[in-house]
């Protein structure tokens, strides 16, 4: 189980996004994707996840082109992004409900189970809307606890707005998903908590 990014390249504009990013992640491993602002961290995790189309490189997955089968990929992936994926007028628990439960059914209790283990099951019913950007983190951290049997994690800077004890529980989640065999891509600013041997980094430069 592999995930491959080769020669990758990507313009927006008149600016040179990413310059020729290759690389090659397998099952077991977290891949830290590291650089200053503007490098290129988001374009490229976007890339991975077939959100945007470079204009030279492929990505593959499991050994074929991802746009191959797109939907079947996205089927094996989880991308939070910079922004949690959540609608605002919905609760917590409703957001979980309806962001999981389109792909496959989650019952009452794995929710509750979810939200308490992130630390948000105190202010689950209140709409996310009115919920700080650390909570609002931890809500889309319970979608991933949500989604562990999902083998490919891109995530894009899943530290943002959390305090200490947040950091270690993302680095825990991790740990958690490495050791069932699943493979991580992080945009990073800073290392995460992670006690693994099996991390590596890629730093992008900025044109």
């Amino acid at each position: 189980m592999t995930l491959k990014a080769e020669n990758l390249h990507l313009w927006r504009g008149d600016r040179h996004v990413l310059q020729g990013v290759s690389f090659a992640a397998s099952e077991g491993e977290c891949l830290q994707i590291t650089g200053s602002n503007g490098a290129g961290k988001t374009s490229l995790l976007r890339t991975l996840s077939g959100l945007m189309y470079p204009e030279e490189g492929t990505v593959t997955w499991r050994g074929q082109g991802i746009r191959s089968d797109l939907l079947g990929y996205h089927s094996e992936l989880a991308y939070i992004g910079h922004e949690p994926p959540l609608k605002g007028d919905l609760t917590a628990r409703e957001n979980l409900h309806y962001w999981i439960g389109i792909r496959w059914p989650v019952s009452q209790g794995e929710t509750e189970k979810a939200l308490e283990r992130v630390g948000a099951h105190g202010w689950s019913d209140r709409p996310v809307r009115t919920l700080s950007a650390g909570q609002k983190r931890r809500v889309a951290l319970a979608g991933l606890t949500l989604m562990m049997d999902v083998p490919l994690w891109l995530l894009d800077e899943p530290t943002t707005n959390l305090d200490k004890q947040g950091q270690h529980l993302v680095g825990a989640l991790i740990e958690e998903h490495l050791s069932r065999g699943g493979l991580v891509v992080a945009a990073i600013h800073h290392d995460l908590s992670v006690r693994t041997t099996a991390m590596r980094r890629l730093e992008l430069a900025r044109e």
